[in-house]
């Protein structure tokens, strides 16, 4: 086969811009040119190989990007029975055998006073009686209270008392579940699991869901798994919290010659180097280098002060081995950060296979015009 000039000027071309830059443009970096950066002096970040020995140390440095550190109340007990605030509606029901009753007629022995709402002194009204003080009481003692103010007056009455929950013994639960809603407590010992449960469930599409409870002016928060993992934090609900169940906000980023360059929300609580290359879809194999894992993060100033355990710049490369026994077991210890770049660099020989594809395919457009001219 006779090689044409114009094939063997190409040629000639491509092998010198390899050798020149080490590898053609386009595509994801090389790990060895990150590398090279990090040891000239003009370097505005560090760098760190994750091993075993480099980990201990990494652990205390300063946390970052979105970090939510909300904290969360303990689980405790509470009575089983429900106890009466304002707003709560109250039913009386009050019979009188007697033939000269003031409450009944000779037709009707029992009188019902429907939905008589607790004002916001914590009192109801009673006819023949006033005003009597509920709140704070359960049911059953309101209704003995009640009982005996009222024989006072009508010794032979008898009292039923029903309650329906108003707003201060009810709780929201805003999103996150299949049925939210305003749920009323049927007594006092209702929890957020208990909650949850009752509106449905958690939606199947959240990643890694995260409950926040709003009471009073603070915010609360821990997550799902968390919660379901320790019963201790299955914390009693108080009349008026909001509940919410929302998607884990924290992420991080993939690029280079990942499975899928994106944006991906942290799948668990704690995600290790090996769970994000898992989350990103692994590497591609055909062009990752599996030894050049770069993990990039940036520090806030202080995390550089004296007297901080931090890196040496706010700038941090952190590259994993993946090739070495170490620097996997290290990748799956090595936790990541919310906001980090994950970069799967490409490896060098990619470039080398890159012009050989291609000389391969003028070779054989430059034979197919030869048979043909021939």
């Amino acid at each position: 086969m006779r090689l044409h000039f114009p094939l063997l000027v190409l040629t000639c071309a491509l092998f010198a811009l390899a050798g020149c830059t080490g590898r053609l443009p386009g595509g994801a970096p090389v790990s060895e040119d990150i590398l090279k950066q990090a040891s000239e002096d003009t370097a505005d970040f560090a760098l760190y190989p994750v091993t075993r020995a480099f980990l201990p140390t990494v652990a205390h440095w300063p946390p970052t990007g979105k970090q939510e550190n909300l904290s969360w109340i303990g689980a405790s007990r509470g009575a089983k029975t429900q106890i009466i605030q304002p707003g709560d509606k109250l039913t009386l029901a009050i019979w009188d055998s007697g033939d000269n009753s003031l409450l009944t007629s000779l037709d009707q022995k029992v009188v019902q006073l429907q939905d008589v709402t607790v004002a916001a002194n914590g009192s109801i009204f009673m006819p023949y009686v006033g005003n009597i003080s509920v709140i704070g009481l359960t049911p059953d003692l309101a209704r003995e209270d009640l009982q005996a103010a009222l024989e006072a007056i009508v010794p032979s009455a008898q009292l039923q008392l029903s309650m329906s929950e108003g707003r201060n013994n009810s709780v929201d639960l805003v999103s996150g579940v299949a049925n939210p809603g305003t749920y009323p407590m049927p007594d006092r010992n209702y929890s957020v699991l208990g909650l949850i449960s009752a509106g449905g469930g958690i939606s199947s599409s959240l990643n890694n869901p995260q409950i926040r409870l709003m009471r009073g002016g603070n915010i609360y928060g821990t997550s799902i798994d968390r919660l379901l993992n320790n019963p201790n934090l299955d914390t009693l609900l108080r009349g008026g919290d909001r509940v919410f169940v929302e998607e884990d906000q924290r992420y991080f980023l993939s690029f280079g010659a990942a499975g899928k360059e994106a944006l991906h929300i942290f799948t668990k609580d704690q995600v290790s180097a090996m769970d994000a290359v898992s989350i990103m879809g692994g590497l591609n194999d055909s062009k990752a280098d599996p030894g050049g894992l770069l993990i990039l993060r940036e520090y806030p100033a202080n995390a550089i002060t004296t007297g901080v355990r931090g890196p040496r710049m706010t700038r941090v490369v952190f590259s994993v081995d993946l090739d070495s026994t170490d620097g996997i077991f290290s990748a799956r210890r090595f936790q990541i950060n919310p906001d980090d770049l994950i970069i799967a660099t490409e490896s060098p020989i990619n470039d080398v296979l890159t012009v050989s594809n291609i000389i391969g395919n003028f070779v054989g457009v430059f034979n197919a015009t030869s048979n043909l001219a021939n």
